[in-house]
């Protein structure tokens, strides 16, 4: 079998996917189907949204499959009728067994993190919020349990200390894509040798990120607020509320910001600003510095055009989360 012979379906959705196929489809292997998530409204005017994948196969005219239902007897006959050897996942909701198991050769996912750690939703995210220096993305055979299969390959890349998720986002959609490529490449070469993921005392897991979670917590230490905002940054951003006067409330959203270490005796959460250059806002050892941030229903802008708009009283303070 060569690569116009070895027929793959691809599973995917975001922009991270999008990568991934692309690379498979200039390497010359045979994608004889896509399969993607159905197009849904978006944004404030509700219009239909399709997926980044979906458009990357219109333009590429691959065969495309939108399933509401991935168990439903029509979506599973159209893909048997796909006779695929192989399926590759990346970006994509929890398959069935009945999917899964289909292939000759087996299915197998590309998740950004160095597996057993970091199983789930959001993992470049959670790596960023707990502080990690090293995170990367590995390949693995799926089973019935979710990011649990046997790993196939790996690959490790370091977290620099100013990264953003949407920065490392960018970083391991390409790594990743490389991998996707060899780990083809060697199952078709016969040369994969999959791995039962190791068995650690502690495990860190990526649970998908909720509004509640967003909110920074300004009790903490400076390291773990400013890991907080880049590890939610560009999105869904860490969020929170400007109190003024004991009565006004802005919420914003903070997307840049440097913590400056210093002895602090003022009150936790008071905001410091010359309403023209800089906002900083008191923590326990130190202060935190906003860069970039968005006010509710207007753009994301840096700190000196906020405060050209927006002028803070010296009784402003932040809404101070509880500490856990």
């Amino acid at each position: 079998m060569d690569k116009k012979s070895l027929r793959i379906v691809f599973f995917g959705t975001p922009e991270f996917a999008v990568s991934s196929l692309r690379s498979i489809v200039e390497e010359g292997y045979n994608v004889v189907g896509v399969v993607t998530s159905t197009d849904k409204p978006a944004g404030r005017g509700r219009n239909i949204s399709e997926s980044e994948v979906k458009k990357y196969a219109l333009e590429k005219n691959l065969l495309l499959l939108q399933p509401e239902n991935l168990k439903s007897p029509d979506f599973l006959r159209q893909l048997a009728d796909l006779k695929a050897d192989l399926q590759v996942v990346v970006a994509f909701r929890m398959l069935p067994r009945e999917v899964w198991s289909m292939p000759a050769l087996g299915t197998f996912n590309l998740h950004a993190s160095l597996l057993p750690q970091y199983r789930g939703a959001a993992p470049i995210n959670w790596a960023i919020i707990n502080g990690e220096k090293e995170t990367g993305v590995t390949t693995f055979f799926l089973n019935d349990r979710i990011d649990e299969g046997s790993i196939l390959l790996a690959e490790k890349t370091n977290i620099s200390v100013q990264e953003t998720a949407g920065q490392l986002h960018d970083k391991l959609k390409e790594i990743g894509s490389k991998l996707v490529l060899r780990t083809i490449d060697a199952i078709l070469n016969k040369s994969i040798n999959p791995i039962p993921q190791e068995k650690v005392q502690t495990l860190k897991s990526a649970p998908k990120l909720y509004k509640e979670m967003c909110r920074i917590n300004w009790n903490k230490p400076g390291e773990q607020i400013i890991n907080h905002i880049r590890g939610l940054s560009p999105y869904p951003a860490a969020t929170t509320q400007i109190i003024q006067d004991n009565e006004d409330i802005l919420s914003l959203k903070i997307y840049e910001a440097l913590y400056e270490e210093t002895e602090n005796s003022t009150n936790l959460g008071c905001i410091f600003t010359d309403n023209k250059s800089y906002l900083k806002v008191s923590i326990p050892r130190g202060y935190i510095r906003i860069l970039e941030l968005q006010q509710n229903g207007k753009k994301k802008m840096g700190i000196n055009e906020f405060l050209r708009g927006t002028h803070l009283s010296q009784y402003s303070c932040v809404f101070l989360e509880i500490s856990e």
